[in-house]
């Protein structure tokens, strides 16, 4: 069995392909409405955030022969732990990550950090809009929200948990754009152009994640923008193509099934 962390669109498809190579596997995400979608196809699915522990009792509970993780590129904690619990039971972790893309825009600053992002963020005036998610919300509200020259605009996924999070954080209903993408360019230059907004963060997570649509929507109109960098760990085995993945499954894990026959005397 395959224990793949499949939070994401196309970590969701990568799941299905290892399935369809003729491996059994346990898909690990954080919420449930993550889970439907791989329920659909007849995927087990482990519901929930997992420590490094957590996942070393259900690689020996359920028989796992390799840890693929597909995790967002900024689901730093997630790897860690899916590399620690793959050296703990010394199994294979193969990583699969979305192509980095380089961006040409003068107003633009790459920063390596959540943090700095907020600082420059904080030095800028007029309408900042947050494309980063809810997980790290609480970094910006602490530097912006108390800025008189900066009205805080954050875009994140529908769902009931984000915004309670911004109501505890006291982000303005107003202020709250709840939306699931993918968006094209023309969406996002919309969008700008409804809230004025004069500076857009968001984080590098490939063309999955719309960065490029994102980019160059801002781009188009002048806007400037924070690029906030994934973060530097070192995986090991890394793919960027499910081909890539499922030969190096079929390397290490051995997936022919047992054959028995009987015999009569």
């Amino acid at each position: 069995m395959i224990f793949v962390l499949a939070g994401t669109s196309d970590a969701r498809a990568l799941a299905l392909e290892i399935k369809k190579e003729g491996f059994d596997l346990l898909a690990s995400v954080v919420t449930e409405n993550a889970a439907v979608e791989l329920r659909e196809v007849g995927i087990c699915v482990q519901v929930g955030r997992l420590t490094d522990a957590d996942m070393v009792g259900l690689i020996a509970t359920k028989g796992i022969q390799a840890v693929v993780d597909a995790s967002h590129p900024f689901a730093e904690e997630a790897s860690k732990n899916a590399i620690k619990a793959a050296e703990t039971v010394k199994i294979p972790y193969i990583r699969y990550e979305r192509e980095s893309q380089k961006f040409q825009y003068d107003k633009m600053k790459v920063v390596e950090s959540y943090e700095e992002a907020a600082d420059l963020a904080s030095t800028n005036k007029g309408v900042v809009m947050l494309t980063t998610g809810s997980k790290t919300l609480q970094i910006f509200t602490e530097k912006l929200l108390g800025n008189p020259d900066i009205r805080l605009i954050a875009r994140m996924l529908p769902r009931i948990d984000n915004m309670e999070k911004c109501e505890q954080l006291g982000l303005p209903q107003k202020n709250i754009i709840a939306m699931q993408g993918p968006f094209s360019k023309e969406f996002d230059k919309a969008l700008y152009k409804q809230y004025g907004v004069t500076l857009m963060v968001t984080k590098e997570s490939g063309k999955v994640g719309s960065v490029d649509e994102k980019v160059e929507a801002a781009k188009e109109l002048g806007i400037k923008v924070i690029l906030i960098g994934r973060p530097k760990l070192n995986y090991g085995t890394v793919y960027a193509n499910f081909i890539d993945v499922i030969a190096e499954l079929n390397k290490k894990i051995d997936n022919t099934p047992i054959v028995t026959t009987e015999q009569s005397f």
